[in-house]
């Protein structure tokens, strides 16, 4: 593996000066941090210098912890980058780790404000439910916290299927050899295997443990291990809530890949545990038959709403009551796992200086559909055809936590519009739903964006409009060899100073520009 470049060692042994943050409490001397002191650019030269200018500043002041959940429309929102999936995979040691560095440089001499680390339960407690390893971890925050940025920490319960990151520790794995109902399970009986089903979150089947009770093992212990950066470097912890860190059912097919997937998908509700929740809710009801199975006129995963009866966009059986029924259940036991899990880390970090957030999907395709299937099948319903991400607002609202939403880079297209797609309208409901209970939201893009300039324009309006809420952060997903490649890293270069301001200084601007391009040639040869 080749070194970083002279260049970058030499920018490295002068960190720029005058960047400085500072972490001030509320007047109550309770509040988690909010960020200000990012020092003033010169007059009269446009943006000289970013790493002073910083996106808080063109973004305006405000509090990012209103413990009231008020919604501050006017809040900034702060700047993060992903790191790459594979930084930390065998909780000692970081993978590639001048390259790292180099691109955590290059976050800082870009203006951001920080950047993302996905942290795995797989990874931190491989081998046993008595150790974890963090130490590989505990390296890149301080390397993060040497360049003087902020660091938001994704807590992952589940691994990232072809992350090169384990799905899940290999002593949970090894339980579904004699319970594979463990694993979220579809109608023909295939396995989403490392996606543990939400109807076990209490029941102790993982070495006389339950899920929950190993998921708040994990956050107590990495509260523990990163006690000395809560102060100082993490300002934002995120908490996984299904599969890729995601709350919803895993309704596309296993292993598919969501940015190439149009289809309605399927109900993930056959394993035993499932099943038996159901038919005891149906007894409750008064309709035992309601709960021997799933909707038996259900669509597959790839086809669309009117292949099938169930989602018929006339007629179907979602109106029924038995539909209803059946959606309702199934979105509660969503809703339910996010409750469990989110109240459970609400009191893990309820003391710690930072914001707790959550992602949930974007379910764009089928949007326009009445029945909105795609994300029915996913777990977001109401009845009556109403928002059907208002239940999640209010449960994140609930807790105090910050709805992240993956999607505000996506553009119609020629795919989008033959799958029913509405990415505007669905934006506006889920801002609506967060409006309504007071919930804050966050934003991430949905792809990597190459050529097309367009979706950087749409992560800027996303960001910067007050129609409804601004993000209080959005987060640049993620990266990689794509990411410092020369077709997009210059792109990505415009984007953030144009936030920033608007152009290049002539005089001393390029020279944060060439020092980040040297920080991105190096960090690109992680993937010699």
């Amino acid at each position: 593996m080749e070194t970083a470049p002279m260049l970058l060692l030499q920018h490295a042994a002068a960190p720029g000066s005058g960047w400085r943050r500072q972490a001030v409490r509320g007047l109550d001397g309770r509040g988690a941090p909010n960020w200000v002191a990012f020092r003033r650019a010169r007059q009269g030269g446009g943006c000289r210098d970013l790493r002073a200018a910083g996106l808080g500043r063109f973004f305006g002041g405000g509090d990012h912890n209103n413990k009231n959940h008020e919604v501050d429309e006017f809040a900034p929102a702060r700047l993060f980058v992903g790191l790459p999936i594979d930084s930390v995979t065998d909780g000692a040691t970081v993978n590639s780790a001048a390259a790292v560095a180099a691109g955590i440089r290059a976050v800082r001499l870009l203006g951001a404000d920080g950047v993302e680390l996905p942290v795995f339960w797989s990874v931190a407690q491989p081998e046993s439910p008595d150790r974890f390893s963090w130490v590989g971890y505990q390296a890149v925050a301080d390397m993060v916290r040497a360049e003087g940025l902020s660091l938001r920490v994704s807590l992952r319960a589940h691994g990232t299927p072809g992350g090169g990151v384990p799905t899940l520790p290999a002593w949970v794995s090894g339980v579904a050899a004699d319970d594979p109902d463990i694993f979220f399970t579809d109608r023909s009986g295939a396995r989403h295997e490392g996606c543990l089903s939400f109807a076990i979150d209490e029941l102790p089947v993982l070495h006389g443990r339950s899920p929950l009770q190993l998921y708040e093992a994990f956050f107590r212990s990495f509260a523990a291990a990163f006690e000395d950066f809560f102060d100082s470097t993490i300002t934002d912890v995120t908490v996984g809530l299904g599969v890729n860190g995601v709350l919803r059912y895993p309704s596309y097919p296993p292993g598919s890949d969501a940015r190439k997937f149009t289809g309605v998908g399927e109900f993930q509700c056959y394993d035993k545990y499932m099943v038996a929740q159901l038919r005891q809710q149906a007894e409750e009801a008064g309709n035992s038959m309601w709960g021997l199975s799933g909707p038996h006129d259900a669509p597959l995963y790839h086809e669309s709403p009117d292949s099938c009866g169930f989602f018929r966009e006339r007629g179907g059986s979602w109106e029924t009551p038995y539909g209803d029924f059946f959606l309702s259940w199934y979105a509660g036991q969503l809703v339910g796992h996010g409750d469990r899990v989110l109240g459970m880390a609400s009191a893990v970090f309820g003391g710690k200086p930072v914001e707790l957030s959550a992602k949930i999907p974007f379910m764009h395709w089928w949007h326009g559909a009445l029945s909105r299937p795609a994300e029915a099948a996913a777990g977001f319903y109401k009845s009556n055809k109403k928002n059907g991400y208002s239940p999640v607002a209010k449960m994140f609202a609930r807790h105090g936590c910050t709805m992240v939403v993956p999607g505000m880079d996506v553009c119609m297209n020629k795919q989008h519009h033959s799958a029913g797609s509405s990415p505007d309208q669905l934006l506006v409901q889920i801002k609506n739903a967060c409006r309504r209970h007071g919930a804050r939201i966050a934003g991430e893009n949905a792809s990597l964006v190459m050529t097309h300039t367009s979706s950087f324009s749409r992560i800027r309006s996303n960001i910067l409009t007050t129609e409804l809420m601004r993000p209080c952060h959005f987060t640049y997903q993620r990266m990689g060899a794509e990411f410092f490649s020369p077709d997009h890293f210059p792109q990505f270069m415009e984007f953030v100073r144009s936030v920033v301001c608007g152009e290049w200084d002539e005089d001393d601007g390029p020279a944060d520009e060439e020092r980040a391009m040297a920080a991105s040639g190096s960090a690109k040869t992680r993937e010699a």
